[in-house]
């Protein structure tokens, strides 16, 4: 079974988070999903746990940060072409989020734009061709 990543976000409307995420592409599981959390499916090994600050607040003792006015982490999502990248970017402007509050990455063998979801959490969605990622020289001590 491969590895798993499970995000924990936590969010101010549960509902409106989860019709963002499904807007962008992910897919809510039921089976661990209720009022208090959504289940949000990217793919086999990517999960976003959404949660309502009442359900985050069971997870950590730590206050819940603003992410419209700090940033702890940012993710990132593969696409499979750089269409593929804006096509991810309008769904979630037009889902509510706000486009590009990074700059774009534009390299010959990278494409990135990025996103925030309504609640200020950053995402990066980013293609990428292997085969014309420039060399790099072995790290020294490697």
């Amino acid at each position: 079974m491969p590895r798993m990543i499970f995000l924990n976000l936590p969010v101010t409307d549960l509902k409106r988070a989860t019709a963002f995420y499904e807007a962008v592409g992910a897919t809510r599981n039921p089976q661990f999903s209720d009022d208090t959390a959504s289940c949000m499916v990217f793919s086999e090994a990517i999960y976003v746990m959404l949660a309502t600050h009442d359900k985050f607040r069971q997870f950590t003792p730590k206050p819940i940060a603003d992410a419209r006015t700090s940033n702890q982490a940012l993710f990132c999502l593969s696409a499979d072409t750089r269409n593929e990248v804006d096509a991810i970017v309008g769904k979630a402007e037009a889902a509510g989020g706000v486009a590009d509050p990074s700059p774009k990455d534009e390299y010959s063998f990278m494409y990135g734009r990025s996103f925030e979801d309504p609640d200020g959490h950053m995402w990066g969605v980013n293609w990428l061709d292997m085969a014309a990622v420039p060399p790099q020289p072995a790290m020294a001590n490697a």
